[in-house]
Parts: structure tokens; sequence; C-alpha cells
């Protein structure tokens, strides 16, 4: 609404100073080309299994035992253009943002790029030949006690050209 109202403004100023002549028209041309972004794979296509094994102790979860290197790689093809592109963690969010859920309500795996939190759901700009170094950590939500027994969470990691 406000575009129309600017543009017309434009209009009724700028009619004073128009010819009262019609200007010869000129003919105008677009080019261009579409290109696709050339085909990505992580890890292959492969599923990334992040194991803190079996005896991970209940009172020494504390967001820095059992700490693992999630180790992903992203492959494209090469492409004539530096494109932009976004690495998303998708998947359910526990207790705090940077946290996926678990099986457990109160546990959570936090997940790291480059000792940062990583925001579940949220894109990070990243540089494909420079990927963040991606870790893991079961953390306990504040003020609980874990109950022993297996745990498991999924996600899926996406990258995205922008």
């Amino acid at each position: 609404m406000n575009k129309n109202i600017t543009v017309a403004l434009i209009f009724l100023l700028a009619a004073p100073y128009a010819s009262l002549e019609a200007a010869e028209g000129v003919k105008m041309a677009f080019r261009g080309g579409l290109i696709a972004p050339p085909p990505c794979t992580i890890s292959g296509g492969k599923k990334i299994d992040v194991d803190f094994g079996d005896r991970v102790g209940v009172n020494k979860v504390d967001g820095q035992n059992y700490r693992q290197t999630i180790d992903y790689s992203i492959t494209c093809e090469p492409g004539a253009l530096p494109w932009q592109m976004t690495l998303t963690l998708k998947g359910g969010v526990s207790f705090e943002r940077a946290a996926l859920q678990t099986n457990k309500p109160d546990l959570g795996i936090r997940v790291y790029q480059n000792d940062t939190p990583f925001i579940i759901n949220t894109p990070l700009n990243i540089v494909p030949g420079n990927l963040p170094l991606l870790e893991a950590v079961p953390i306990a939500k504040p003020g609980t006690t874990l109950i022993e027994g297996a745990f498991f969470a999924t996600a899926t990691l996406q990258a995205d050209y922008q």
C-alpha cells in the first residue's frame, strides 16, 4: 500500500517536468542464464552415528563428560560459482535450544559447532571448504536426577544453498 502511494506521489511531482512531446521509445532486451547449484551429499548419504557407549554414568553427565566429535563431511560436485551454504540440525528440542530431545525427558544431547552451542533447527552459515567442528555431549536438565537406562536421539543434518 505504501509503495503504491510513494509511486503515485513521484509521478505527480514529476509531471510538471515531463515534456509535452512524447519521446521516441527504445526497445529493451533482457537475457540471462539459470544455473542450479551442484549436487552435494553429507557423509556420502550414510547415517551418522554418535555412540556415547553403554557406561554413561548418571551422576557424571555434566555437559563436559562423554563429549564426542560428530564425524561428517559435505561433498559437492564442482560448480561455477562460490555458493553460499547453511547447515541446519533438525530435530526435537529438549529443555534447552542447543540440545536434542532424547527418549529420556531429563536428558538432552547438546551439540556444539566450533565450541559454540549449535541452536537446533536454526541455519548456520558455513563455508563448504572449511566445515565447522561438530561435537555432541549428553546433558541433564538442571535440578533433576537421571534414571538409568538406554537412551537415544535422532536428528537430520541438512545443508542448503542460499
